[in-house]
């Protein structure tokens, strides 16, 4: 995996931030924004948008990868998360986790804060011992044709 260069990551993260003033959240008043670099190093940016049936809602994560893989994206470098809260850092739910998990676990994720700062982890630290497509084509004590 590459390293990111600061100017890059500072871009990402402003990014990630524009996405945030997009966020449609009547019921949590709680904004996050992503941004997702892909390797080929077009970024594609998301925001939280909440339903009322909110089992329905799609974080912006999601939304972010979701709009990548619609562009026939699937190999990615990073993804940076955005939020307004002030003294923390913006962590990805569970959900989210193993969705990013999805498109492989070396990749970089930064957690920010509003103040541009941020904490970069891996998706193999954010979910460790991960569940992943490759699981899938192990070998089976069970075969079902």
């Amino acid at each position: 995996m590459d390293h990111l260069s600061q100017e890059t990551i500072k871009e990402l993260i402003l990014q990630s931030q524009e996405a945030k003033q997009q966020a449609y959240c009547p019921y949590s008043k709680f904004r996050v924004g992503a941004a997702l670099l892909t390797i080929d190093n077009v970024v594609f940016k998301g925001c939280n948008v909440e339903n009322a049936c909110s089992n329905l809602g799609v974080c912006a994560e999601r939304n972010a990868i979701s709009k990548a893989v619609s562009e026939g994206y699937r190999n990615f470098k990073a993804i940076a998360i955005a939020s307004d809260l002030k003294d923390q850092f913006i962590s990805p739910c569970g959900g989210c986790r193993q969705f990013i998990r999805e498109f492989g676990s070396n990749w970089d994720v930064y957690l920010s804060k509003p103040d541009g700062s941020y904490l970069k982890m891996t998706v193999d630290e954010l979910l460790p011992v991960s569940f992943g497509p490759e699981d899938l084509t192990m070998k089976k004590v069970f075969e079902i044709s």
